[in-house]
């Protein structure tokens, strides 16, 4: 059986090609599974799976404990906002006092960027990254391609262009290093504030005008404003914001051709897309969310199968 180059999914930089086609095919599997009356595999019967939280999350949260169920893990949830992390317990003692329960593997959100590869390090578990401060979130990026695949047939040599607050978001990131590693061509689209500074250095172009960016792309994946990780003001207002690089139907009407629109959630509807495209049949939206059920139970699954 093939298997993962890589013991942990830190982040989309640490895979190569082929990890990313056999997670894809092993989530066409899984796709099939969850589509079934009954939606259950003893795959990780003997698996116990730690979600650990230390920022909020809903969906990511929600999507990794149905692929952990569905695989027939057991589960054990940790949210770090109402534990010890508040009393000063440390990123390391939290883990150990879990792993001290015996626990496989490790689902962790942190707001570190690296704390995933810190704790890799230091204790004996496979560890997830469900995302790390504004660096990268691994699954969001294989679930967006894995999207892309089942509806253009393939990834390679597709236009994308990711739209919105690049700076702020490890959406982003992931996705610029999982498109170019599958051979897509990659922009990026948004006020110039909110544009990393050697963002070309990736490999990709920056467009700075929404309607040629459309005009350009097969895919536009539109990211929300990360206010909560703002300590200053990057653009004058939200309406101007929305004026220059929101999404609305008369926009896409006005294209030539007919673009995927795609969106990680959660949705500022009315911000960076209206309700009428959200709920377009140009949106992909609802199947990435199906998707990533499927994708992480292929993560889990190959990573398992990993832990000796």
């Amino acid at each position: 059986m093939s298997e993962l180059s890589v013991n942990h999914l830190l982040g989309i930089k640490y895979l190569n090609k082929k990890d990313i086609s056999l997670i894809f095919e092993t989530a066409d599997h899984f796709k099939e599974v969850i589509n079934r009356s009954i939606k259950k595999v003893p795959t990780l019967r003997d698996i116990t799976i730690a979600n650990i939280f230390f920022e909020n999350s809903t969906r990511t949260k929600l999507s990794f404990e149905l692929a952990e169920k569905r695989l027939s893990a057991d589960v054990v949830n940790f949210s770090a906002g109402q534990s010890s992390v508040k009393k000063g317990e440390t990123l390391i003692d939290t883990v150990n006092n879990i792993l001290s329960m015996k626990v496989d593997m490790v689902v962790m959100r942190h707001p570190n960027p690296g704390a995933g590869i810190f704790l890799s390090k230091h204790v004996k578990a496979a560890i997830v990254n469900a995302g790390d401060g504004a660096h990268e979130h691994p699954t969001q990026a294989l679930l967006d391609s894995y999207s892309i695949r089942e509806k253009l047939g393939d990834v390679g040599d597709k236009n994308v262009v990711i739209v919105g607050d690049i700076l702020h978001s490890r959406v982003a990131l992931s996705n610029i290093f999982a498109l170019k590693l599958q051979g897509a061509n990659v922009k990026v689209c948004g006020p110039r504030t909110l544009i990393p500074k050697h963002i070309e250095s990736l490999g990709v172009e920056v467009e700075t005008n929404l309607k040629k960016a459309l005009e350009w792309c097969d895919v536009a994946n539109m990211l929300r404003v990360q206010n909560e990780r703002m300590d200053i003001s990057y653009f004058p207002s939200t309406r101007e914001y929305t004026q220059q690089f929101g999404v609305n139907k008369q926009l896409l009407n006005s294209l030539d051709k007919q673009i995927v629109i795609m969106h990680p959630g959660p949705i500022n509807r009315g911000v960076e897309i209206t309700s009428d495209v959200a709920d377009s049949d140009q949106s992909i939206i609802l199947h990435q969310v199906e998707n990533g059920v499927a994708v992480r139970m292929a993560v889990l699954y190959l990573l398992a199968s990993k832990i000796k």
